[in-house]
């Protein structure tokens, strides 16, 4: 009788409590905690790379990005080694390395970078010449724009004493009057060729050199190209301020500087654009002087005026340069008798 007793009273409670229940869900909308989780499940935590779902302390919050692949030149060819390519003659075992204390520091590889890009991407007034000619893909001329004309003049280009805090860049290379100026803008032109450089890897260069050679520049590069010679670059010589000597100590190929010959006071073929260095530190400029001793610019180059050593990127007559450079016309300087100007080769006009 007891138990019945009991059991009644807590039958009342659990109606009780059912009927509550029902009665606050049908006037409250509210729904059980399992029909909220249900319906709104937690997003998993992302997975790291093992799968777990958590991700292990390794000293930074994130994975880090990627490095990007070694770039290789277009070719398919890896960066080369010490030593000439296919179009180079002298045998690997041969080759002479140089003492590279010698070498000036190079110059910031992240500039070197914006540099490259910026002759990569050229000029869009450049780009917009209709009066470009072009060889073959990467290798055209043209005559030259007029921002070409502001970011020379002054520098490769003279400019006159009455003119020259007209430029738009503090001048450096200035004459006295215009009737002494040899050459005009008409006579040059802006010339893109490609090349390897010494580590193999295919970049853009730029000359300024005499209408009159264009085509023959365009052809003789495009062979080296096709060649796969490596020139280490091939910039303006106004980057250097028109310095020919800061351009020879980067071993910058160049063309075009209105300048004198050095040590001397005749004008030289570059401020005509007819004559191009080529690798001007491994092919020094050699003048025999009265006493038996000898002048080598640029300095730092003496182990490359000795000719008979042999040695990566030299020009001799078994070189491909070189008889390219003959081919088409030109004279080099490798066989000047009172001096030696290996990196040389000019053009003299009809």
């Amino acid at each position: 009788m007891r138990k019945d007793k009991l059991i009644k009273p807590l039958l009342v409670i659990a109606a009780v409590i059912v009927f509550s229940s029902v009665f606050v869900r049908i006037f409250s909308g509210s729904e059980t905690l399992a029909e909220y989780a249900a319906e709104s499940p937690e997003t998993p935590p992302p997975k790291t790379g093992d799968g777990t779902g958590t991700a292990e302390k390794t000293g930074q919050d994130t994975a880090a990005p990627a490095m990007p692949e070694t770039a290789v030149p277009s070719s398919g060819m890896p960066p080369a080694e010490q030593g000439q390519t296919a179009g180079n003659s002298m045998e690997q075992e041969d080759i002479l390395t140089g003492d590279e204390t010698n070498r000036p520091a190079q110059k910031n590889i992240t500039a070197d970078m914006a540099d490259s890009t910026k002759q990569e991407s050229g000029d869009s007034s450049m780009k917009a010449n209709p009066e470009r000619v072009v060889y073959k893909e990467g290798f055209y001329y043209e005559p030259v724009s007029e921002e070409l004309k502001r970011r020379i003049t002054g520098i490769s280009y003279p400019v006159t004493e009455t003119e020259k805090g007209e430029t738009a860049v503090e001048a450096v290379n200035i004459v006295a009057s215009a009737a002494e100026i040899q050459v005009s803008y008409d006579d040059l032109c802006y010339l893109s060729v490609l090349h390897y450089n010494f580590q193999g890897v295919e970049r853009t260069g730029e000359l300024i050199c005499n209408k009159a050679i264009a085509q023959d520049l365009a052809e003789i590069f495009y062979e080296l190209y096709r060649n796969e010679y490596q020139i280490e670059q091939i910039r303006l010589i106004d980057e250097y301020s028109g310095d020919d000597t800061l351009s020879m100590q980067d071993n910058n190929t160049s063309c075009f500087n209105y300048r004198v010959v050095d040590g001397t006071s005749s004008l030289s073929k570059h401020a005509l654009g007819l004559a191009i260095d080529i690798n001007p530190f491994f092919n020094p400029y050699v003048v025999f002087k009265p006493d038996g001793t000898a002048y080598i610019s640029p300095q730092g180059s003496e182990t490359y005026a000795d000719r008979s050593k042999s040695f990566a990127y030299k020009i001799d007559e078994n070189d491909l340069c070189y008889r390219l450079f003959k081919e088409h016309g030109f004279i080099w300087g490798g066989n000047w008798n009172s001096c030696k100007d290996y990196q040389h080769f000019q053009k003299t006009l009809e």
